[in-house]
């Protein structure tokens, strides 16, 4: 099998950005990772759509998996699929399982860049204050929550994974999740500065 890429290897690979858009909650603040894979378009949407893809590189997923339906990442968060358009977006209402009075959207877009690669593309909307990055004081927004499956999906991809959940094969190193935390925080956190000097709130 191949060998599995630290995850330190993709810090580089991700391209980060800050926005504000509206939703259902009201308005609200994106983070946005932009990430180019090696495989087909259709390759990638059936890995981020198929339950037993999904759990290879992230959670167990499970639900009534239709537009309008139910979604669950185990532990995670949970919600509605919002809008669902093969292969190249996918939108759903993201609610934590430690609960708010709000939900935030979370939207997935694909683009495929030749026939052998794909741009992907996540947004993630949210009306609560989940965007602010100081890992000075430990403070850590979502978008370092996408970068962990960001990578294993590309591991997946290549097939350095395990066939089976990553639940199974995943060890939590908590001193290098916490190194990793400080330097996609410190890159998060310069997005940040610069999506307010551009006067956004």
């Amino acid at each position: 099998m191949t060998e599995i890429a630290p995850q330190a290897t993709s810090l580089t690979a991700v391209q980060r950005s800050m926005g504000n858009r509206d939703i259902p909650a009201g308005p609200a603040r994106t983070a946005v990772l932009r990430r180019r894979y090696e495989a087909p378009v259709a390759e990638v949407w059936q890995a981020i759509t198929t339950p037993n893809r999904v759990d290879r590189f992230f959670l167990p997923l499970s639900g009534d998996l239709r537009v309008g339906g139910t979604w669950e990442l185990q532990g995670n968060a949970g919600g509605t699929i919002l809008a669902c358009e093969a292969p190249h977006l996918l939108r759903l209402e993201w609610t934590p399982v430690y609960g708010r009075d709000s939900s935030d959207h979370v939207e997935v877009r694909l683009e495929a860049d030749g026939p052998d690669a794909t741009w992907l593309e996540v947004e993630h909307a949210s009306t609560a204050d989940v965007f602010h990055n100081d890992p000075d004081t430990g403070c850590f927004g979502v978008g370092i929550g996408w970068e962990g499956p960001l990578h294993y999906l590309g591991e997946f991809l290549r097939g350095a994974l395990p066939d089976y959940p990553g639940t199974e094969w995943y060890t939590f190193d908590h001193v290098e999740e916490v190194r990793l935390a400080g330097l996609r925080g410190r890159a998060w956190a310069e997005v940040e500065a610069e999506h307010a000097a551009a006067g956004n709130a």
